[in-house]
């Protein structure tokens, strides 16, 4: 049965003289619908009109300086937030009762608003990827990484329009991407791609690092096989690696986690020890023809470091954090019983955030790990050192500063 294809959005918009309309392609990574209503802007929008214009809907196209137009943004952020400060000190105290995970929806939806209004100010890449404003950076590789290559014929029929914050998330990863993320326990940088999480929270890495294995390490009972579902940059795949797993399989949903993966797999050397495959949580597997005692798609070991708040992503790096009823944990868990070989074990290394900020309990934890038929031997804790922790401006501080992240050792009860 043949589908439709879903059209291109595009947005449109008067230049040059009244009555020229004009039109390019329209990109959201956070799949925000095209704007209904675009101007141009440059150099002679004052800041005050800018967020007014932004706030009543309007979409600015940006036509002036590159560094004037990043100091515009930087002057609406202000407006925005100076207008949240006086909103909180004018309206009436919280309601007596009032919960933690009703002041994250809170936070939420003040970032969201400021990201929404924010996200108006854009920008317009020629088919090649270029960007053709005064003093404007060269983007076109970092573009290429983030959106793929270019679709332009050089007539301009591949213009793309996106918005300021979106571009300077794309040219931030593409610096990421170039200059890595030091990581301890592997002795080397990983290198994370735009849209896939980065593994600056190292606490979560030394956990699998340091965490003992469910065997003796003499043990010789053959070759040792662990999953790393989600694996995201690769860093823990890497780590198993490196701590004497034969092999390592790891898994993603997404695409761009996948070529990041396999990327730093390669530059480690590790190719001959990690398989990265999906798109999938668990995969599946082919009997070793080598080892044929081994049954199909079992594992000594299981992985798992799920997005750790069970709420909507609002963008595709957020996909790291943020997972809707947390739907990646819970495919985790009923999955993991049929996937360990005897004696194995499944590692959960998962954030408490969540149970802070009122969105999830322990007690439900405990009884979605007793519901999948596993039980858990043990538990390794650690304190997160990444600098949003000791910010006490931050609206989520006292969560975040109480926040634990552990490492769950779970097997089939």
């Amino acid at each position: 049965m043949s589908t439709t294809p879903t059209p291109t959005p595009t947005i449109q918009w008067t230049e040059d003289r009244p009555g020229t309309t004009r039109s390019a392609r329209w990109h959201s990574e956070s799949a925000t619908p095209p704007p209904r209503r675009v101007i141009v802007a440059d150099d002679r929008m004052k800041a005050d009109a800018a967020y007014r214009l932004a706030c009543e809907g309007t979409a600015l196209l940006w036509r002036g300086d590159f560094h004037n137009a990043r100091r515009l943004l930087q002057a609406m952020a202000r407006r925005i937030d100076r207008k949240h400060r006086e909103h909180r000190e004018h309206r009436k105290p919280p309601r007596p009762g009032a919960t933690p995970a009703e002041s994250f929806h809170l936070h939420r939806q003040a970032r969201g608003h400021r990201a929404r209004v924010l996200g108006r100010l854009l920008v317009q890449l020629a088919d090649d990827h270029s960007l053709a404003l005064r003093r404007a950076p060269d983007v076109r590789q970092a573009c290429t990484e983030a959106y793929g290559p270019p679709r332009g014929d050089g007539t301009g029929a591949g213009a793309l329009v996106v918005s300021l914050t979106e571009l300077l998330g794309v040219i931030g990863a593409h610096q990421w991407r170039k200059k890595g993320v030091e990581v301890p326990a592997l002795g080397a940088r990983i290198y994370p791609h735009y849209g896939v999480f980065s593994p600056v929270r190292g606490e979560y890495v030394d956990l699998v690092a340091q965490t003992p294995l469910p065997w003796p390490t003499d043990a010789g009972t053959g070759p040792r096989t662990a999953f790393d579902l989600g694996t995201g940059t690769g860093v823990l795949a890497a780590v198993l690696a490196h701590r004497g797993l034969d092999r390592v399989i790891a898994t993603d949903i997404s695409p761009r986690a996948l070529a990041c993966a396999r990327e730093n797999v390669g530059r480690l050397g590790l190719t001959d020890h990690v398989e990265v495959t999906g798109p999938g949580l668990y995969p599946e597997l082919p009997e070793l023809p080598e080892h044929p005692r081994q049954p199909e798609g079992l594992a000594d070991l299981v992985v798992c470091n799920p997005p750790w708040i069970p709420a909507r992503p609002t963008s595709t790096v957020e996909q790291g954090v943020y997972d809707p009823d947390g739907t990646m944990l819970h495919d985790f868990l009923t999955g993991l019983p049929t996937r360990l070989r005897p004696g194995g074990e499944g590692w959960l290394i998962l954030s408490d955030l969540a149970e802070h900020l009122g969105l999830r309990t322990r007690d439900e934890l405990l009884t979605a790990i007793g519901a999948a038929g596993l039980r858990v031997t043990g538990r390794t804790d650690t304190r997160p050192r990444h600098p949003r922790a000791r910010d006490t401006t931050d609206p989520l501080h006292r969560a975040r500063a109480a926040e634990v992240t552990s490492l769950w050792r779970l097997v089939p009860d």
